[in-house]
């Protein structure tokens, strides 16, 4: 009997590790914002953005979150350093004043994306599509946007040194650059 009684307690606990999931914390404070049955921090950030659940300040430092669709997702203030966002949809997602220090967003569609004041340093932002997307006031000091589609995106104020521009489409791009821009500046008119 004491044997069949531990093989249950397991079997319950089994259970129940299995229902917790994943809980995405806020950044500040490591109160939980979401919490999702899924295995993986993809599965479980994709569920939270499918369920309209607000990711303001959500931790998602180091997060591999290839391929997710965030469409429209809310991560302002979000912590996304080092996350790896290759070829993911973050089309109309709002990730104003988001750390994306050191990302990778290879290929990833920002398409329409509010970047507004966001930190990009070091991020990879090759062959992303940044069409239509605010990054006015971001910081892309050292950023690779090599190859990348900024068409009609809004670059006012953003801090471009050293960034990498070669080979960017800048048609219709808002862009005023500083004194220690100037190579930027020559990559940005070869764009156009």
């Amino acid at each position: 009997m004491e044997n069949f009684l531990e093989e249950v307690k397991k079997y319950v606990s089994e259970i129940e590790t299995k229902e917790e999931g994943i809980a995405i914390l806020n950044r500040y404070d490591e109160e939980v914002i979401f919490q999702s049955t899924k295995t993986t921090m993809k599965k479980a950030v994709e569920e939270a953005v499918e369920k309209y659940a607000n990711l303001k300040n959500a931790n998602l430092k180091n997060a591999n979150l290839e391929y997710a669709n965030l469409k429209n997702a809310n991560l302002e203030y979000a912590n996304l350093e080092y996350a790896n966002l290759k070829n993911a949809n973050l089309e109309y997602a709002n990730l104003e004043y988001a750390n994306l220090k050191n990302a990778n967003l290879e290929y990833a569609n920002l398409k329409y994306a509010n970047l507004k004041n966001a930190n990009l340093k070091n991020a990879n932002l090759e062959y992303a599509n940044l069409k239509n997307a605010n990054l006015e006031y971001a910081n892309l000091k050292n950023a690779n946007l090599e190859y990348a589609n900024l068409k009609n995106a809004n670059l006012k104020n953003a801090n471009l040194e050293y960034a990498n521009l070669k080979n960017a489409k800048t048609t219709y791009c808002t862009v005023n650059f500083s004194s220690f821009e100037k190579e930027q500046a020559e990559q940005f008119i070869k764009g156009l």
